[in-house]
């Protein structure tokens, strides 16, 4: 079960995030939904394609990516967020800012899906002082540097003691199990290698008690893999989230909503998952 804001979730099937980049430099749509009316729009289309849940960023976190201002990221996503809040979905807000997080949730937000995992001052109070749930994602460096030379002795065995550490410190700050998830961030800080490894052994990751949330739409691991362009690896994309919904992913974070829908479909039906 997951405690969602103004929502519940029984998780008796994985849920489906789409995402809505108000950015101009995401990797794969920056510039496409920097205008609020397009990017309501585009979120209503998501919704009608199956969305569970949307997931809405004001900041590009792609390898490379610049910092935004805190107040340029508020004057993108929070009309966004009013178009959308009562749309009948739950609202995630893409951000490891606190006082961007706290503007979120006053909007009315039901997550907050932090790339940081609450380790900024006051984001884990932020999260804490509400209903929201929270999203903690692991990342080796930050996004300007993250893809030059990541290393690990061990990345499966790290990003789940990581994301065990940020679960302890966000449990005791008060907020219930019941409002996690984690996400191990493929792509952030992670080679090729890296992240065939957590992918293969996602299932590590399903014991430590909480929802695990796999975003791997687009990524450029699926380009190295089948030889794809960017605007090639929609087939790619939804055979990588069905692989990390057998593994036990329970939400997949898309930008194809309507293709992961049917796919997932085909596996909610010989998995027995219902609604």
């Amino acid at each position: 079960m997951l405690s969602c804001g103004r929502f519940t979730f029984s998780l008796s099937r994985p849920l489906i995030m789409g995402i809505v980049n108000v950015t101009p430099d995401s990797f794969s749509d920056g510039g496409h939904f920097l205008n609020a009316k397009h990017a309501i729009e585009h979120g209503l289309l998501l919704i009608e394609q199956g969305a569970d849940l949307l997931d809405i960023g004001g900041e590009s976190t792609r390898p490379g990516a610049a910092p935004v201002p805190e107040e340029e990221e508020l004057a993108r996503v929070l009309p966004v967020l009013v178009g959308l809040r009562d749309s009948g979905v739950a609202l995630s807000i893409d951000t490891q800012k606190p006082g961007v997080m706290r503007a979120a949730i006053e909007a009315g937000v039901d997550m907050v899906n932090d790339v940081n995992a609450l380790q900024l001052p006051g984001a884990v109070a932020a999260v804490a002082d509400s209903s929201v749930a929270a999203c903690l994602m692991h990342k080796q460096g930050d996004p300007g540097t993250m893809q030059q030379l990541p290393m690990y002795y061990d990345v499966v065995a790290e990003v789940r003691a990581f994301l065990q550490a940020r679960l302890h410190v966000a449990q005791a700050s008060g907020i219930a199990r019941e409002r996690l998830v984690i996400d191990p961030g493929f792509g952030f800080g992670k080679n090729l290698e890296h992240n065939v490894a957590l992918l293969k052994q996602f299932d590590a990751l399903t014991d430590l008690g909480v929802p695990v949330l796999a975003g791997l739409s687009r990524k450029s691991m699926l380009g190295k893999i089948a030889g794809l362009e960017m605007h090639e690896r929609v087939h790619a994309s939804v055979a990588a989230a069905m692989l990390a919904v057998m593994k036990g992913a329970k939400i997949v974070r898309v930008h194809d909503v309507k293709a992961t829908r049917d796919a997932l479909a085909i596996v909610n039906a010989i998995e027995g998952w219902h609604e």
